[in-house]
């Protein structure tokens, strides 16, 4: 379930009213890594092309999304097809020139921009969407976005998979770093539903080869698989396509191979005034909504059918918090779902200004998220996440508070902590079936800032900072995993976690993203990519 209005649009429409107010079958040969079957029904494939920095296109292909970034390799490869990836792959390995990928330029950070990449492989060409029946599996190429995947499966085959709620993100690297959105409490996360992987990868010696890599047990390349689901993009190759089918599908029948999404989506907008919201009502809201998320968020709970977000901007932000819940109507115990919630989590705090729609899923997922909206595109930002199993002490919650009401602190077209819906089914699975071991929380924090102008960089980056670092205080500065927070979310680059004078634990950058999965993802590196080919500030390091 999306939410049915884009975050941004519902801030801006509902700041008025609230200042109202304020008064599985097997694969014929899993192992046959060395003959890939391409998408089916395709036309031929235009040529690659590569653009150098005095082409009129250089200047958007090296555009980030956030606007922080912009490259300046010595050109871009726009590829369409596998072959062309490998040509493009070898030919960057025989110039010596560090290369690097990109799908839909959603990156947080400067990775696929750094200023040692010399060669960008352009994958949004490669977009294809289809069933392959040899596989019994969707084939689904990186460079389709969301939005494209979501039209696709829902509209010829009525399934889906549950991935973010910003249309716009390319799958490429959204897939491989343990992809997950609104849908999570319902169905899991992204690589629950990957079946393999098609993988340009480099060898020993420096040649291409590509690779199919299963979960079939039997597969020899299993392992690579495994370091797709979860372990990030830029690690071991480069993707040419996923295969998708749920981990509990059988048969060969396409729509019962993925999940099916709801009929329609419901939102329900709580906005809480911030003047209505001193600080002990302020922290029995955020305690009510964490602690309603410990008791409904078992893999088995009726709840896995409601999420709830929370937005708390900064006063000068919004001058309103955003509490907002989404379930299918069409469900006969949504009313009470959503009943149940109000209850317990926004009843005891207060009355909010309450705004509802209610429209057919697949038009909501077109409503959703931040990086959609025209006005954050190129907008300079910074993110910082954490993985919440448990309540913030009362010191985590008034520094929430302090850090959201100072005034004249920050002003910022969004400064805000964001809390988004998992637990429920994304916990279904052992911590150790994916490259994502995070199996046991029920909430996913985001810090985040977004500015405009290079001149404001420091005042922006340095409240983040300090507001992330004394959230978590208590551990160094970041959340170290243990019985309220378990490290943070790959697709959440955070480079600080890797900056000893910000991360102050002890505990090293990867631990905090992958606890005891990293020593086997670096062993998947080892043997795909032993030259260390693929790799960036927080990529998988070598043994």
């Amino acid at each position: 379930m999306s939410s049915t209005l884009s975050r941004r649009t519902v801030l801006a429409g509902a700041a008025a009213t609230a200042t109202a107010a304020a008064g599985v079958a097997g694969v014929a040969d899993p192992a046959a890594a060395d003959t890939i079957s391409s998408p089916s029904c395709q036309a031929p494939a235009p040529p690659s092309v590569v653009v150098p920095p005095s082409d009129g296109r250089y200047g958007d292909l090296v555009r980030n999304w956030n606007g922080r970034f912009t490259g300046s390799p010595d050109y871009v490869q726009v590829v369409n097809t596998t072959g062309q990836v490998e040509q493009a792959v070898q030919a960057a390995v025989r110039a010596r020139k560090q290369l690097a990928v990109r799908s839909g330029g959603h990156c947080v950070e400067g990775f696929v921009t750094d200023p040692s990449v010399k060669a960008q492989i352009d994958m949004s060409g490669m977009n294809d969407i289809s069933f392959d029946p040899r596989y019994n599996a969707f084939s689904i190429q990186p460079g389709a976005t969301l939005r494209d995947v979501f039209k696709r499966l829902y509209t010829e085959w009525g399934v889906t998979v549950p991935g973010g709620s910003c249309p716009s993100v390319g799958v490429g690297g959204h897939f491989a770093g343990g992809g997950f959105g609104a849908l999570a409490r319902r169905n899991g996360i992204v690589p629950d539903h990957m079946y393999g992987v098609e993988v340009v990868t480099v060898t020993a010696s420096g040649k291409v080869k590509t690779v199919l890599a299963t979960r079939e047990r039997d597969d020899p390349n299993r392992e690579l698989f495994w370091g797709y689901t979860g372990g990030g993009g830029g690690n071991f190759g480069v993707v040419t396509r996923y295969l998708m089918r749920s981990w509990n599908a059988t048969g060969n029948d396409p729509t019962r191979l993925l999940p099916a999404p709801p009929k329609a989506s419901r939102t329900i907008n709580y906005i809480f005034p911030w003047p209505a919201l001193p600080e002990p009502a302020f922290i029995q809201l955020l305690t009510n909504y964490m602690a309603w998320y410990l008791r409904n968020s078992a893999p088995d709970s009726p709840y896995t059918g409601l999420s709830a977000s929370l937005i708390a901007p900064h006063v000068n932000t919004y001058p309103f918090l955003l509490m907002t819940v989404v379930v299918d109507p069409t469900e006969p115990n949504s009313a009470d779902l959503v009943a149940g919630f109000k209850s317990a989590v926004i009843d005891p705090v207060g009355t909010p200004v309450v705004q509802e729609a209610t429209m057919p899923w697949l038009m909501a997922t077109n409503k959703a998220g931040f990086a959609d909206t025209g006005d954050a595109v190129g907008r300079r930002n910074k993110a910082k996440g954490a993985y919440l199993k448990g309540l913030y002490t009362p010191e985590q919650l008034s520094t929430t508070y302090r850090y959201l009401t100072a005034t004249p602190a920050i002003k910022a077209p969004l400064a805000a902590v964001m809390f988004n819906p998992y637990g429920g089914q994304a916990n279904a699975l052992p911590s150790d079936a994916t490259a994502v071991p995070q199996r046991d929380s029920v909430l996913k924090v985001m810090h985040t800032v977004h500015w405009d102008g290079a001149a404001l960089d420091g005042q922006m980056l340095g409240w983040l900072r300090d507001f992330y670092r004394d959230v978590y205080s208590a551990t160094g500065g970041v959340p170290v995993p243990n019985a309220v927070t378990d490290g943070s979310f790959i697709n959440y680059a955070d480079v600080d976690l890797a900056d000893p004078t910000l991360n102050t634990s002890g505990v090293p950058w990867s631990t905090l993203y992958y606890k005891d999965a990293y020593p086997r993802l670096q062993r998947v590196k080892a043997r795909w990519d032993p030259t260390d080919t693929f790799r960036h500030a927080l990529s998988i390091r070598l043994p």
